[in-house]
């Protein structure tokens, strides 16, 4: 009984068949494609992590770097300060030029900004008289047995410093070594790890030398050893250091740093809350700037595990599964679905063909009406107008007598105008439902002739109508062409304020598919607003003593252009003159005359 019911599904065999067969090409097809995209994703995304630790390192080293470069700069900026003063700047100037530096704003992680002097034996008392001279307490400590005192003359802010003043950094090795290294090679230089006086948590730190010298600075080791002044310094505490410019919140890595073996930063203790005790990624970098070779070792922490999981290719190949079972579903209904698609498709395009029709039969139908309507108008127009004159002509006596009412003048004036302006609007409809409509015996429009006509006909002189074409004759449409540029060429007459003024420039160029025509006068021009309004039926501009017009015009070119599947432009502002460019089928007949400039 099943067997018979399955028989008789509305399916046939064969494309039963079929579909099981497509099916199973499907099915295997996409878990081969699947399982090569969860293979692609899980390379992939291990290459994006990678990636994503290399840029966090690079971000670290080069944050590292460029915040050294930025406190060498504050450095050299005192060095240049000390030189201004020949190297005897006093506390209070000092105290000025640090306030002005503002190294709290502009250089966090830095302890302050300080003076160190070198002296001999003989210099020492002098330097003395001078210190306490502005501090009465000063003394310089520890005492050593190096031939040259180093003390610190003055640091800001000194709050928080006052414990380092008249320390000479000669007592210490690494103090000592950095300073004359500066000295020596003229550039900035840092000290091996260090743990300043001033700072009560005895945390590792060093300091950062820039030398200044007398009288300029040398270019020979031995007048850099012989006319060196001092130092200018600052202290920093590597921990606070790091604080300010590598915000733990802001990273996924931890960092240790080591100089010369010795630990002076580490974020890798088990006490940190990101630490990750089997990092990801983990790398050495050797960092070698101001003399001292730093070790930073780099890895990735519980942060960047949490946000750089293995989870996506899971999810592929997971979501691959599934999808296998929907695609089988979704392939039989798709074909079902398919079918109908495919006759309503059919049914669809038959009606808008056959709604179509309907519109090309309406369109042609008003066309012929409005055609019809407007020639059996100018008839009773004419009518009219002829009995206008007669009545004029009759009453011509009375009109011209002492005691004539001016009002029946005027009004018959006003009738005549108005029965001129009604012949002008159905020649305009006619004109317009006759676009389009080729005559097969006309011949080639010579574009030279046809200027020369324009300005006959619109009363210009020769030189204000000009050509300047690569184009003798256009054989497409010629009827059509020349309505078209006869219509711009009447707008800018009609429109212009002084006509003896009027110039129009007419250029014809062949592109690839058109000829490229544009129609330009020096008229008042037409406000961007109303570009797109002119070329619509019955639209006009006209305002104050401006001619009257029908506006039909620009509506008959924008049509004759776009019937042969070009495109109407205008370029113009109030004051600029206008430009309008079209486009015309090209008459692979024609002759290009190169460089043709013709005056009509």
């Amino acid at each position: 009984m099943k067997r018979t019911q399955w028989q008789q599904m509305t399916i046939p065999p064969l494309v039963n068949s079929r579909i099981s067969i497509l099916h199973v090409l499907v099915v295997a097809l996409s878990m081969a494609l699947t399982f090569s995209a969860w293979h692609f994703s899980k390379k992939q995304a291990e290459s994006r992590i990678e990636q994503r630790f290399d840029a966090s390192r690079d971000h670290i080293v080069g944050l590292l770097r460029d915040r050294m470069l930025k406190y060498e700069d504050a450095l050299w900026a005192g060095v240049a300060a000390m030189e201004s003063h020949d190297g005897d700047m006093t506390r209070a100037q000092w105290r000025t030029f640090a306030t002005h530096l503002r190294i709290d704003e502009k250089y966090p992680g830095i302890n302050g900004i300080g003076v160190i002097h070198f002296l001999s034996d003989q210099s020492l008392n002098t330097y003395l008289d001078q210190r306490r001279s502005e501090q009465p307490n000063f003394n310089i400590f520890p005492p050593h047995d190096h031939p040259t005192y180093m003390p610190i003359s003055f640091i800001e802010p000194e709050e928080i410093n006052a414990a380092a003043v008249g320390l000479d950094v000669a007592h210490e090795l690494n103090r000592r070594t950095a300073a004359l290294a500066s000295r020596d090679t003229g550039d900035a230089q840092i000290t091996g790890p260090i743990v300043l006086v001033q700072d009560a948590g005895a945390m590792p730190g060093f300091l950062f030398y820039a030398p200044f010298y007398r009288g300029g600075v040398p270019t020979e080791l031995g007048d850099r050893q012989n006319r060196i002044d001092g130092v200018v310094y600052a202290p920093f505490v590597v921990r606070k250091l790091l604080d300010g410019l590598l915000a733990k919140d802001l990273r996924h890595t931890s960092i240790s740093i080591s100089d010369a073996g010795q630990t002076i930063y580490d974020e890798h203790s088990s006490a940190e809350d990101l630490h990750d005790p089997a990092p990801m990624f983990t790398e050495e970098v050797q960092l070698n700037f101001y003399g001292r070779s730093w070790t930073l070792d780099i890895r990735s922490n519980l942060a960047f595990r949490e946000n750089n999981s293995y989870v996506q290719p899971t999810v592929i190949l997971v979501g691959g599964i599934v999808i296998e079972a929907l695609i089988l579903s979704l392939l039989i209904m798709m074909a079902r679905a398919n079918r109908n698609a495919v006759a309503y498709a059919d049914k669809v395009t038959e009606d808008l063909r056959i709604e179509q029709q309907k519109l090309v039969r309406s369109n042609e139908e008003l066309e012929r009406y409005a055609y019809a309507a407007s020639h059996d108008l100018k008839t009773p127009i004419r009518g009219i107008g002829g009995l206008t004159e007669m009545l004029k002509e009759d009453l011509e006596d009375y009109l011209s007598s002492p005691g004539a009412n001016p009002e029946i003048a005027m009004s018959l004036d006003l009738i005549l105008d108005r029965v001129q302006r009604m012949t002008d609007l159905t020649n305009g409809i006619i004109e317009f439902s006759r676009v389009g409509a080729q005559s097969e015996d006309c011949s080639p429009l010579d574009l030279s002739e046809l200027i020369t006509s324009l300005a006959s006909d619109f009363g210009l002189a020769s030189h204000q109508v000009e050509l300047n074409s690569s184009v003798n004759a256009v054989s497409v449409d010629p009827v059509g062409l020349r309505r078209v540029i006869e219509n711009l060429v009447g707008n800018a007459v009609k429109y212009h304020e002084a006509v003896a003024d009027l110039r129009i420039f007419i250029t014809c160029q062949k592109t690839s598919d058109f000829l490229q025509f544009s129609v330009a006068d020096n008229g008042p021009g037409i406000d961007q607003k109303y570009h797109d309004r002119i070329f619509e039926m019955f639209q006009t501009l006209r305002t104050g003593d401006a001619p009257e017009s029908t506006g039909v015009g620009l509506a008959v070119v924008k049509k004759a252009v776009e019937v042969h599947g070009g495109e109407v432009k205008l370029i113009s502002n109030i004051g600029a003159g206008a430009r309008f460019f079209f486009q015309w089928p090209k008459d692979p007949k024609s002759d290009v005359v190169q460089g043709a400039r013709v005056a009509a």
